[in-house]
């Protein structure tokens, strides 16, 4: 895999370190604080992966944890790629903070688990099915506005057609291949989407069928990132209308990969799904011509 520099990882990693190191000196926040001339609310925000923090407190905090020059420079290096600005900024403003930080985190996965109850996975979405979406919201968008997420969206889909894509799995509640997003056309050329999309090798959808019955994910979608190198764990993203939550907690994650597992041995198979998608594509080509 080519290597990538999503500030938002580095960011994360370093948070990572820092903590690690603070919690093996034995240092509370406020001395760490203390020493490196910062507030303790900086240091929280540190270890958190909320700020982006400055070279020089790094630095600081790495005299004070006694660390040697080749590991302060490795954590500064860390530091200064988390200062650097994602592709995604340039949609600032268009999109909530919080999404900014799970497109950092997408851009750098290795493989991506997605479990999805009513609409089409992003990435996988036309550019009319984004927009049936976004018409669809309680609150009537500009146009530009809604360029503006149609083309985050489709970019975001850039990754999956390079060198270094991830592999990714998802899992679609039956509802989402029945309901009809933005009119029967729309639909179908998005089902067919769907369709040649999972014909590439890295790439695996399955259906969960209605007849599955009641399933553990019924209260909602789900995401399960996994990231190339070891020192960047997995993380869970679970996202509700006003916000998201990201859960790193080694048993919070392999909950969350025990219930996709769950749902993937639930589901049809990639043959019976595929057949499954393209006749409904089919059916709603028909009446739609």
């Amino acid at each position: 895999m080519a290597s990538r520099t999503s500030p938002t990882v580095r960011r994360r990693r370093l948070a990572s370190e820092m903590r690690r190191l603070r919690r093996e000196s034995g240092k509370t926040r406020e001395e760490a604080a203390r020493f490196a001339d910062i507030a303790p609310a900086t240091v929280s925000r540190i270890e958190a992966a909320v700020h982006a923090p400055k070279v020089a407190d790094i630095m600081a905090l790495c005299k004070f944890y006694g660390l040697d020059d080749e590991r302060t420079d490795v954590l500064v290096t860390l530091a200064r790629q988390s200062r650097q600005r994602g592709w995604c900024h340039q949609y600032s403003g268009t999109i909530p903070e919080w999404f900014e930080v799970y497109v950092g985190l997408e851009e750098e996965a290795s493989e991506i688990l997605t479990y999805e109850s009513e609409h089409v996975p992003g990435l996988f979405q036309t550019d009319d099915y984004i927009e049936a979406l976004l018409n669809a919201g309680l609150h009537t968008l500009p146009e530009d506005e809604i360029d503006r997420r149609v083309a985050l969206r489709l970019k975001r889909q850039e990754r999956l057609i390079g060198n270094d894509a991830p592999k990714v799995w998802a899992v679609l509640n039956e509802a989402v291949i029945r309901r009809h997003v933005g009119g029967r056309e729309t639909m179908s050329d998005q089902l067919q989407h769907l369709c040649e999309l999972a014909k590439r090798d890295h790439i695996n959808i399955v259906v969960l069928p209605f007849s599955a019955g009641a399933h553990p994910a019924m209260e909602g979608s789900c995401n399960v990132l996994r990231f190339p190198e070891p020192a960047d764990p997995d993380v869970v993203y679970v996202q509700y209308r006003l916000g998201s939550i990201y859960l790193e907690d080694p048993s919070d994650v392999e909950e969350y990969v025990d219930l996709f597992d769950h749902l993937r041995s639930r589901a049809l198979g990639p043959d019976e799904s595929l057949a499954l998608i393209t006749k409904v594509a089919n059916e709603l080509s028909e009446k739609a011509g």
